[in-house]
């Protein structure tokens, strides 16, 4: 192999794959990263047997070839380069790289290619395309409620249903839900049903923050894995095998009181009473009154050891007075994805779920399960 690129594309294109580079494995080549050229760029990949992430940069390439290195050792070397062209050379005796780049050269170690995990493909399946914004918004407002830990499976990841011209997230981890209903950038030629995990749409969300052209998908008929197309950049993530709760039966159909509330208000006066909530096993409570002409939402906490807070903020409350206690990081953590607006807290009794929707955007539901206080 032998090549020349600019240190800022090589630089940009080792970030974009290294979060597939696996951390703690028993398989160290899958620390590496893959270097091919590939029709006269230079393709990147890592993985970390889960995801697979490959970017593509331009290269004036003058001899074909293959190779993995470090990709930890290569990616410092290079981002502290200076801004300028960089000579890719590979070398047999002994395997490795080398690369030159104005006054600077190193000589690193690597394995053959042959070694390396081989990248899955996705060349036939349900396909589909996202608008980059939607599907941006879609992840965020979903993928952070999906479980952290693996007692369960299924709700590390997110549910995903595509039908016809239309798509549904769901996540859920016990103790929230959310639900993100959207449009297809154009009608699917079938309709599916997945599990991906949170981490691969988290990763799709990264790699999509620039990303102006439609995202394009692809599942595999058995569904096993998925392959998110963007500019210059492929993503194969591993689905998640199981059964997803049935999460409509979740999500309540009728409430008692709905508070319509300022989303900055609320989310100051949540962060507040997190300060007490902290060691008060994170229990914010709400209690929201009727008033002629609107009305009040009282937020509070306390700790018996350090004291307690109480803020009040005006909302328009329809239905009777109710009261109803929340942990402070899943109420915080919903109101801080929803941003400004307003946001509509309906509630039916202190140990019924809540639930927060976005008054200025249809589509999208969360859930909270309540906690059990003494009043």
């Amino acid at each position: 192999m032998r090549l020349s690129c600019l240190q800022e594309n090589l630089n940009k294109g080792l970030g974009t794959v290294g979060r597939a580079v696996a951390t703690r494995t028993t398989l160290p080549i899958t620390q590496n990263v893959l270097l091919t050229t590939d029709l006269g760029r230079l393709k990147l990949s890592a993985t970390n047997l889960e995801v697979a992430i490959s970017t593509w940069i331009g290269a004036q390439v003058e001899e074909e070839g293959a190779i993995t290195v470090p990709a930890r050792l290569l990616t410092d070397f290079v981002s502290s380069l200076p801004n300028e062209r960089i000579d890719v050379t590979s070398h047999t005796q002994p395997l490795g790289l080398s690369l030159k780049c104005a006054k600077f050269e190193a000589a690193i170690n690597g394995a053959d290619a042959e070694d390396f995990p081989p990248i899955p493909t996705v060349k036939s399946g349900a396909t589909g395309k996202f608008k980059a914004e939607v599907l941006r918004d879609a992840i965020s407002h979903v993928a952070f409620a999906a479980a952290t830990e693996d007692s369960r499976p299924v709700l590390t990841g997110v549910k995903v249903d595509i039908k016809r011209d239309g798509f549904t997230f769901a996540a859920a981890d016990g103790f929230r839900l959310a639900v993100y209903t959207g449009k297809l950038a154009e009608p699917a030629k079938e309709d599916v049903s997945f599990i991906i995990p949170a981490k691969s749409l988290a990763e799709v969300n990264r790699l999509a923050v620039t990303q102006t052209d439609p995202v394009e998908f692809m599942v595999t008929p058995a569904k096993s894995q998925a392959l998110f197309v963007l500019h210059n950049i492929e993503l194969v993530s591993q689905l998640v095998q199981g059964t997803f709760p049935n999460y409509q039966q979740l999500m309540p159909q009728r409430y008692e009181t709905r508070a319509v509330i300022d989303l900055r208000q609320f989310s100051a006066a949540t962060k507040t009473a997190s300060i007490f909530a902290r060691d008060g096993s994170g229990i914010i409570r709400l209690q929201v009154q009727r008033a002629d002409g609107g009305g009040k939402v009282a937020i509070s906490s306390r700790a018996e050891e350090v004291g307690e807070n109480k803020g009040e903020i005006d909302a328009k409350v329809e239905g009777t007075d109710s009261k109803i206690a929340f942990n402070s990081k899943y109420l915080a953590e919903v109101l801080d994805v929803l941003g400004t607006g307003e946001v509509a807290l309906e509630t039916t009794s202190p140990s019924s779920p809540g639930v927060l929707r976005p008054v200025d955007k249809t589509g999208y539901v969360h859930v909270v399960m309540p906690m059990f206080v003494q009043w």
